[in-house]
């Protein structure tokens, strides 16, 4: 029998960069599925869980863990309980988490507390939110590490990694963007009715610590994109506290140079990405995928506070007006060399060849603090 690997996807943005991972291994001979939860489940968020079943080749399990407007900790406690459940019966070989969301951290924890190898994807990343505690305490209930770049492994060993256990693969998301996107700008166009050829791309989700003011800054933001008369396609923010602000910002836009989408098909926002003459907001897509893709970007407010590090990505308040109408007065179409700090595309070709070493399947699932001593743990 093949080893199984188990991903958890809770997000559009999670399953982007588990996906190339996923087909990697399923076409290296592993029994592949997913475990689908979070904002895939709920309708107003795209249901993109559907995106998810469209993988060919591999099982996929559902499971609710949330209502809207449930706060973290219940979703982290009901994820936990199904998580727990589902594990048990299914009894995976490897489970494969991303990031920093909550549904990780539960699937984490169920792991660690059963002794189930558990393998994170892009630990040791700064950010500026809550997501960065998720994010390290991930780390600490993983006994396997998918890093982004050399920084991350860094930060990895200082929390007590063993050296061994981390492996700088890139950012598997841009495995896709290396390619073609299997669509074209009109294909993308027709399918979400989007009326102009010369747009930016908005998405900006919440700050949980920030939710009290999300409104107000969502309603500043989106005044300044308006003033420009420039054109906009939104995609809608996630589903944190906070995000019924930012929706009832959006709703208020006009249509005619507006395109507000819950959400699209990995495929053709890469391909909308490669197309567009500018990108505004808070996703990791605007310090990650656009500098790749030589995309200029405004990073909006602290959510990804630290996290980068290129010269096409630009820095501003949601309030600041002034610096929002100058990046779109003068970077707006303005191509960049790409920027492949976080990976040239090969992460999912990394990821299997660690996965075809004995020596990972055989390392102690028993953790233990490794120092630091002259750089290295």
């Amino acid at each position: 029998m093949p080893r199984s690997i188990l991903f958890v996807t809770g997000t559009r943005a999670d399953f982007g960069k588990l996906e190339p991972l996923a087909v990697a291994a399923r076409d290296a001979g592993y029994a592949v599925s997913f475990f689908v939860t979070g904002m895939h489940m709920l309708a107003r968020y795209g249901l993109t869980k559907l995106e998810v079943h469209r993988t060919t080749g591999m099982a996929v399990h559902e499971f609710l863990n949330q209502r809207e407007g449930d706060p973290q900790d219940m979703i982290l406690a009901k994820t936990v309980t199904g998580f727990s459940d589902f594990l048990q019966e299914q009894q995976p070989d490897l489970v494969v988490i991303h990031g920093d969301r909550v549904e990780a951290l539960a699937c984490a924890l169920v792991c660690a507390t059963n002794y189930v190898r558990c393998a994170h994807i892009e630990g040791g990343e700064v950010s500026g939110t809550i997501d960065e505690i998720y994010r390290h305490c991930n780390t600490k209930l993983a006994s396997h590490h998918f890093v982004s770049s050399e920084d991350a492994a860094r930060r990895v060993m200082t929390l007590g990694e063993a050296q061994a256990n981390i492996h700088p693969i890139g950012s598997p998301e841009l495995d896709f963007h290396a390619g073609p996107s299997g669509v074209t700008l009109q294909e993308v166009q027709s399918r979400y009715d989007l009326p102009f050829d010369d747009y930016g791309i908005c998405v900006f989700h919440p700050v949980t610590s920030e939710a009290g003011s999300m409104g107000a800054q969502a309603d500043a933001l989106f005044s300044a994109l308006n003033k420009s008369g420039r054109n906009f396609v939104v995609i809608a923010p996630n589903n944190d506290p906070g995000s019924s602000g930012i929706f009832a910002a959006i709703d208020t836009l006009p249509q005619d140079r507006f395109r507000a989408l819950p959400s699209m098909r990995f495929a053709h926002f890469s391909e909308l990405m490669k197309n567009a003459s500018a990108m505004v907001g808070n996703s990791s897509a605007g310090v990650r995928e656009a500098p790749f893709l030589g995309l200029a970007s405004l990073d909006i407010g602290s959510r990804q506070t630290n996290r980068a590090k290129s010269p096409s990505v630009f820095f501003a308040d949601a309030q600041d007006a002034d610096k929002i109408a100058t990046f779109l007065a003068r970077q707006w179409g303005k191509p960049y060399p790409r920027h492949d700090a976080f990976g040239g595309g090969s992460a999912a070709e990394r990821f299997v060849t660690v996965l075809q070493t004995d020596s990972f399947w055989e390392k102690s699932l028993q953790k233990t603090f490794h120092d630091m001593a002259d750089g290295h743990a």
